[in-house]
């Protein structure tokens, strides 16, 4: 829908035909006797992407057709050992206080340290990895642009580029146990491990630390509602319902699609927003990845993870001054990511007792009334094959636990719970992480220029990511490719 506005405001006429019932992808909303539930993601971060998609698709900003809030505090740890630390938004000096004062002075500064050193990650790989087509020349982004710790001696001096994993740099630069599992929860709710993924993704809490984390009232399903309207006020045409059995050529170009009752739509190009694995099945076998590009194969840590999600109908008020998001760590980070990415022998066993998100809005929206609360549990957990996700007792074991573990946030919440909905990996599907510098190129995303003319690849599972930030800005990339030519490097 990103790339659909762009192009319709830029003249064409733009047609989207979509598989499912309704729009907006990934953010879905569970509604249910009054109560309602983000299903997908929660909150927005890097809210610029969408700020500046409303105002260059028409005279509305953003905040004219949602209510965008900001979380304060941004998010609650509960660690293993009891301690807990809440951290305020967007303030790396209020992160830093805090974390001195619930784990110890000097806690603060090693871990303002990392995100500076996260800082010059970002600023290294902004633009070819968020704001540019992935380059012809990818392979530099296979160089992790996170900087090596100055070290002192002979053997130490100066600074360089480090091949190291995100869990080595943690060990390395954070030491304590709790500062290590707040680094790396960022990167498990993604969908990456830590073990394999570069120490490049510790940009991933710069960027919320930075930027900060934002709640649109009524839930991200708003969000999705509001790009649709902006969509159809623009004379985008939508088809719900429809699947795309093929992509059309003619004369060597991607010519239009044919869809499953037969129908066949011309068009002078073609925007996939679809796993790019799927694009081949589509061109008849051809395959529309060059030699040299990409290809949609994501690498390790993607592809292998999902989403189970728990959604809570509670009697009684939320409490004021309830955190909106507690993150409660796992007392065992090495079970847990055995549990989720394998023990390296193919074997897969849930964790008793895995990290969990607790999402308690303030938010009338979510409840039947005041005297309600809607809260949603998260955990990310092996897909479907390794776990048999269709088992209602397995799923229904495993919401257990997660309700328990959540208790560290509400203590009385199995008291309060009137019903549950749980979400399995199999609706949710799998993951897909942003964009990271380093490890060979294994964690980029494949182009959104195919081999095939007039055909373009769209979403979180191609450049430069998931997420709907990174979503936002795929969409802009290719409606600035077909506006301006394949030639195009990006907005200046």
């Amino acid at each position: 829908m990103a790339a659909a506005a762009r192009l319709a405001v830029a003249g064409h006429r733009v047609a989207v035909f979509e598989r499912g019932a309704t729009y907006g992808g990934a953010l879905r909303r569970y509604e249910r006797d009054g109560f309602a539930f983000d299903t997908g993601p929660g909150l927005l971060h890097l809210p610029a992407v969408y700020r500046d998609l409303f105002l260059k698709t028409g005279r509305e900003p953003l905040e004219s057709c949602v209510e965008l809030t900001q979380v304060d505090p941004a998010s609650r740890h509960a660690f293993a050992d009891g301690t807990s630390v809440a951290l305020p938004n967007a303030s790396r000096a209020g992160v830093l206080a805090a974390l001195d004062e619930a784990l110890g002075t000097g806690a603060g500064e090693r871990w303002s340290d990392l995100v500076g050193r996260a800082r010059e990650a970002w600023d290294a790989t902004r633009r070819p990895l968020l704001e540019e087509p992935l380059r012809a020349d990818w392979r530099v982004l296979g160089r992790d642009p996170y900087p090596a710790v100055r070290r002192r001696g002979l053997f130490g001096r100066g600074k360089g580029p480090t091949t190291a994993t995100l869990a080595e740099i943690a060990r390395r630069e954070l030491a304590d146990p709790r500062l290590i599992a707040l680094l790396e929860s960022h990167a498990l709710a993604y969908g990456f491990d830590p073990r394999s993924a570069p120490a490049s993704a510790a940009v991933l809490p710069y960027m919320e630390q930075t930027f900060g984390s934002w709640y649109v009232r009524g839930g991200m399903r708003a969000l999705a509602g509001a790009l649709y309207e902006r969509c159809r006020a623009r004379k985008v045409e939508f088809s719900f319902g429809a699947q795309v059995t093929r992509i059309v050529e003619k004369d060597g170009r991607a010519a239009g699609v044919e869809l499953a009752d037969g129908r066949l739509a011309e068009a002078e190009f073609v925007v996939a927003g679809i796993d790019p694995v799927q694009l081949p099945g589509l061109c008849a076998g051809r395959d529309p990845w060059g030699a040299d590009a990409v290809r949609p194969d994501p690498g390790p840590g993607d592809r292998t993870t999902a989403r189970l999600t728990v959604c809570l109908a509670l009697r009684g008020a939320r409490p004021q001054g309830a955190v909106h998001r507690t993150v409660v760590h796992a007392p065992d980070r090495a079970a847990e990511l055995a549990g989720v990415f394998g023990d390296g022998h193919g074997l897969r066993e849930p964790c008793a007792r895995p990290t969990v998100t607790v999402l308690r809005p303030d938010d009338p929206t979510t409840r039947p009334g005041d005297g309600h609360e809607a809260v949603t549990l998260t955990a990310t957990v092996a897909p479907h094959g390794p776990v048999d996700w269709h088992d209602p007792e397995a799923l229904a074991r495993d919401a257990d636990r997660m309700t328990e573990v959540a208790e560290a946030a509400i203590p009385d919440l199995r008291e309060r719970v009137l019903w549950r909905e749980i979400v399995p990996p199999t609706e949710s599907g799998p993951v897909p992480g942003p964009a990271l510098a380093g490890q060979e190129g294994r964690f980029l995303r494949p182009g959104n220029r195919t081999a095939i003319p007039g055909l373009y690849a769209v979403g979180g599972w191609s450049h430069p990511g998931g997420g709907p930030a990174h979503s936002g800005m795929s969409g802009a990339i290719v409606a600035g490719l077909i506006v301006n030519g394949d030639d195009w490097h990006g907005s200046t």
